[in-house]
């Protein structure tokens, strides 16, 4: 049986790159992002993929988002649960309430809307189960410069992992985290260009962080990876400063 994933935040970057490998895989693919245009780009008229506009802070889009997926292919086996942004880069005091409560409202209440309309789903499905994996982040560990929103929301993240994975254990729901560090996308992109000369960061293709995602999708319903981090080699994560 064709296996099912649905991946938010799919219209860019790392969602992007999922969503191609998991279709020339042969899985079928729910694209989820505000942007359909974007999403209709990527999917590329393929027979596997659906492509569903919704913007995953509003729980009713989200819920009509998934009943259409389950709809489409059945069931839901895997959530990619992706969709998140780093927002304004400032320090605590020149970054103002509003654009604090933006970027927690997509890394994590989002995070939980789409979680939220996955367990449920997968907990009544039969065969029961399923899994969950959410993209954490490296600032999930360690901090960058000017990142107290984006670094705040993805320590929530972990302890959202944590409680889906014992949650989901009577029901056989299984959920992991992926922590990228430095995977090319775009906006990366743009990051290194800015960089002074010989002060460019270490990078590594994001086809690499897909093929990890892809990992943790395959395994059988009795292995999870709970946490994997991985990231461009040589960045500055392991060590001091």
């Amino acid at each position: 049986m064709t296996k099912s994933i649905l991946i938010t935040g799919a219209s860019s970057g790392i969602g992007a790159a999922c969503a191609r490998l998991f279709l020339d895989q042969g899985w079928r693919v729910g694209l989820l992002a505000r942007r359909a245009e974007l999403l209709e780009e990527i999917a590329a008229g393929h027979p596997n993929a659906l492509c569903l506009a919704a913007d995953v802070t509003d729980e009713a889009a989200v819920n009509s988002a998934f009943d259409a997926f389950n709809d489409w292919a059945g069931r839901i086996d895997v959530l990619f649960n992706n969709a998140g942004s780093f927002g304004k880069a400032a320090l605590i005091d020149e970054m103002s309430p509003d654009d604090f409560r933006a970027v927690v409202d997509l890394n994590v209440t989002g995070m939980f809307l789409c979680a939220r309309a996955a367990f449920g789903r997968m907990r009544r499905q039969d065969p029961q189960g399923g899994r969950i994996v959410n993209n954490g982040s490296i600032s999930a560990h360690v901090p960058r410069e000017r990142s107290v929103a984006y670094t705040t929301t993805k320590h929530a993240v972990t302890g959202l992992t944590r409680t889906l994975s014992l949650d989901g254990r009577d029901f056989g729901i299984a959920c992991g985290q992926i922590d990228i560090g430095n995977a090319r996308t775009p906006l990366l992109e743009e990051a290194v260009k800015a960089a002074p000369p010989g002060q460019e960061p270490a990078t590594m293709d994001v086809a690499h962080a897909a093929r990890a995602v892809l990992q943790m999708a395959e395994l059988p319903p009795e292995a999870n990876v709970q946490f994997m981090t991985i990231m461009a080699t040589t960045m500055p994560y392991i060590g001091r400063g």
